[in-house]
Parts: C-alpha cells; sequence; structure tokens
C-alpha cells in the first residue's frame, strides 16, 4: 500500500504561501502538514491562527496539524474552526494525555500523539487504542531542514510491533529528515504517513519529488 505524504509548509517560501499550496493541490500528496510552534515547548515561532486560515482557505487536500506547543487544549477547538482534520498533540506536552485525545476525537478530528526523540515508544503503550495515529520525531523538534536520527528506524519497527500485536488500526507518521534515500527504510519498519519538507519545497521539481515518494 503507497505511503501517506504530508508536504511540510514549514519548509516552504513564506513569501509565495498560496502559489506553494496550489502546487501540493496539483500534486499527488494526500494531507499538508502544518508545524505549530510556540517558541516555549519547543525554540522557534513558525505561523499562528491568521496563516493557517490563509492557507485553509486555498488548501484542496486535509489540513494535518502539529502541535509543538505547550498546553495545546486552548486551542484544539480553534484548529477545528479552522477545518484540521488531523491534529497531533505531544506526549511530553499533554499533563492529561488521554483528555487532550478525547477532545480532538470529540471535535471529529483524527487524534495523533507525538513523540521527541528521547521519548520511548513503551511510553504510549496505555494510549494506542485511543489514537489514529503516532508521529515519531525523526529529528529535534523546532527546526526545518535538521539530519535524519538513524535511531528512528528502530523506534518505528518498535512502535510497529506493539500496534500488530494488539491489532491496533493506529497509524504511524514519521516526520524530519525524510528523503527518498531513507523513505523505503522507513516505510519497511512500519510507517504509514510521511511528512517531507526539504525534501520536497527544496526539490528542483517538487511535484516530481512528491510522485517519487508517493510511488515506493
Amino acid at each position: 500500500m503507497a505511503p501517506i505524504i504530508a508536504p511540510s509548509m514549514l519548509s516552504a517560501n513564506f513569501g509565495k504561501l498560496e502559489q506553494e499550496i496550489e502546487m501540493i493541490n496539483n500534486s499527488q500528496a494526500d494531507w499538508i502538514h502544518l508545524d505549530i510552534m510556540d517558541g516555549v515547548f519547543v525554540p522557534n515561532i513558525s505561523y499562528g491562527f491568521p496563516v493557517i486560515k490563509a492557507m485553509a482557505k486555498t488548501a484542496k487536500k486535509p489540513l494535518d496539524a502539529h502541535l509543538m506547543i505547550v498546553d495545546p487544549d486552548r486551542y484544539i477547538t480553534h484548529f477545528k474552526e479552522l477545518g484540521t482534520e488531523y491534529l497531533s498533540v505531544h506526549y511530553e506536552a499533554c499533563i492529561h494525555l488521554h483528555r487532550s485525545v478525547q477532545l480532538i476525537k470529540s471535535l471529529g478530528m483524527k487524534a495523533g500523539v507525538a513523540i521527541n526523540p528521547h521519548t520511548p515508544v513503551h511510553n504510549l503503550y496505555e494510549i494506542l487504542p485511543d489514537v489514529d495515529f503516532v508521529l515519531v520525531m525523526s529529528v529535534n523538534p523546532g527546526f526545518g531542514g535538521q539530519s535524519f536520527i538513524e535511531n528512528s528506524l528502530t523506534k518505528i519497527s518498535k512502535l510497529r510491533k506493539m500496534i500488530d500485536e494488539r491489532s491496533l488500526k493506529c497509524m504511524i507518521q514519521v516526520d524530519g529528515g525524510v528523503n527518498i534515500k531513507n523513505a523505503p527504510a522507513l516505510i519497511k519498519s512500519g510507517a504509514n504517513i510521511l511528512v517531507a519538507g526539504n525534501s520536497v519545497f527544496g526539490a528542483i521539481d517538487p511535484l516530481k519529488a512528491i510522485a517519487e515518494l508517493k510511488s515506493l
């Protein structure tokens, strides 16, 4: 089964966001990935609600928002109002993770839980039956263009085993340093969803780059 491809807008040309969204609309990409950073949970600030609202008006693909922020529950309802279909919160940022996941699902969105590179996958054992996907960070969150952390392949394999042993329907998303070279190994390890930033927007032909990832 072909992987789900979600180009990350963090690597897009912010001066031409409408054109970048239109490019994704006309590509083989499946989702549009939005990295939301608050400068507290991660050492960077990306973009806020006015920019997301503008992108949502042009987007014809499902919006996939990754909240790298503290106290994400404050904003979950607003992301639903902006048209988000997939929403992930960080394990490390949620005091009451199950409550956060319940809120996301109660609003009709698909719920994901993200984990940083240092967080063991076994920490998710209790929450796995309640989420639609797990986002494995394969770089330390906060900046685009970082190098892929090789140990992520082992984490994905462990997570895939945890999911399959319990016959769960949870998907695995991977974000950070994903490219055409490591994507086959990611898929083989058990990833279903590939978030690609620089490997798409930094390519000479982004449409071709997306098509190549989709063909794996």
